[in-house]
């Protein structure tokens, strides 16, 4: 998953096209990445209508920033944002590291229709289709998208682990997962990376997945470090206009007084931003990338965007140190934020720790 990410003041930190951001290993054993990552999603899916030149052109940025990790997922657009990313991943096939998921089935006869599936027999018919849309012979990071705690991890990770054996996937991954889940499924075939929600509005992750993480030698991936938009300081108030086709309409957080409410708690990351020269958004970013020093772990954020300019605005970022106090200014954000992340937290992981 992804964010969109727009500001209205530029960040004076820059990256140019030979300044690489550093590299981190993902998790015990895994590949070396960007420490930052990119979320493919809202190019195909959820944010409304893109401009695809521009789409392309972000990406070639992110190889050139040294953005390496590319995330994307079989749900996003129902296939068609690995398809969207196939070009440029045979182009650069040498260069990134290729995540995306499964778990979510969808009926192309029944829009309404949706499941989570995390059965053998599925992630075998999952697999398949990724690869070929993606057009590569190996994923090198598959996930798991979503937790049916109806199927025993033995089972799931069991066939991930088939695919590991097999040639066809490189490491594993789960998403949205609790930390007691996390190590049930560590048991069963080494997991790299976790990658869920976490950001300034979101921290409810470290109630027990970002500790078993840290004890695992998982790295976390986190996703949506901009709060959908929220944190880029974009959106002012619940007469936010959204387009017809931008899921976040149907989100607590971008509803009735709840836009408003969460825009006035972004006076902090505006004070420290103006210290800094920096956006609102790359404070956010800068803050998520501390985690790892606050929890002893590897974190790889995966903002997303569909402009150069932002995407080079994220990777810088990645340089921005917030002091102890700047941090203790953020601290009280997340437990002020008004609305739930989703409608339906059921199939998030604290929605099973609840």
């Amino acid at each position: 998953m992804s964010d969109t990410t727009s500001s209205s003041t530029a960040g004076t930190t820059a990256v140019s096209p030979t300044e690489q951001i550093r590299k981190v290993e993902l998790g015990t054993g895994g590949p070396l990445v960007g420490v930052q990552g990119f979320g493919a999603m809202g190019i195909s899916a959820a944010y409304g209508e893109t401009d695809t030149a521009a789409a392309r052109d972000a990406l070639e940025a992110t190889v050139e920033a040294g953005v390496t990790l590319i995330d994307t997922a079989d749900m996003y657009g129902l296939g068609a944002n690995e398809e969207f990313l196939a070009p440029f991943v045979a182009a650069h096939r040498d260069e990134i590291t290729l995540a995306t998921k499964f778990a979510f089935e969808y009926r192309a006869d029944d829009p309404s229709y949706r499941a989570i599936r995390n059965d053998p027999a599925y992630i075998r018919t999952a697999v398949e289709a990724s690869l070929r849309r993606l057009d590569v012979e190996v994923i090198d990071l598959y996930y798991m998208h979503r937790r049916d705690p109806a199927v025993p991890f033995a089972e799931s990770v069991g066939a991930l682990a088939e695919l590991v054996r097999e040639g066809k996937v490189k490491h594993l991954g789960l998403s949205e997962v609790t930390g007691a889940e996390l190590r049930e499924a560590h048991a069963v075939h080494p997991i790299t990376a976790l990658q869920s929600e976490w950001s300034v509005f979101s921290r409810d992750v470290e109630r027990s997945a970002v500790g078993a993480a840290a004890e695992l030698g998982v790295a976390f991936v986190p996703y949506s470090p901009l709060g959908r938009g929220l944190l880029t300081g974009t959106i002012t108030g619940s007469d936010q206009e959204l387009s017809g086709d931008d899921f976040r309409q149907l989100l607590p957080r971008f509803t009735g007084d709840n836009a408003r409410a969460n825009a006035a708690l972004l006076a902090p990351l505006h004070r420290i931003a103006a210290e800094h020269g920096a956006t609102t958004a790359q404070i956010a970013l800068a803050w998520v990338q501390q985690r790892a020093v606050t929890h002893g772990l590897t974190v790889v954020p995966i903002p997303g965007t569909r402009k150069r300019s932002r995407l080079l605005e994220n990777a810088a970022a990645t340089r921005i140190v917030l002091t102890a106090d700047e941090l203790a200014l953020l601290e009280p954000i997340s437990g002020q934020v008004a609305g739930d992340r989703y409608a339906d937290m059921s199939i998030t992981s604290v929605g099973r720790e609840a």
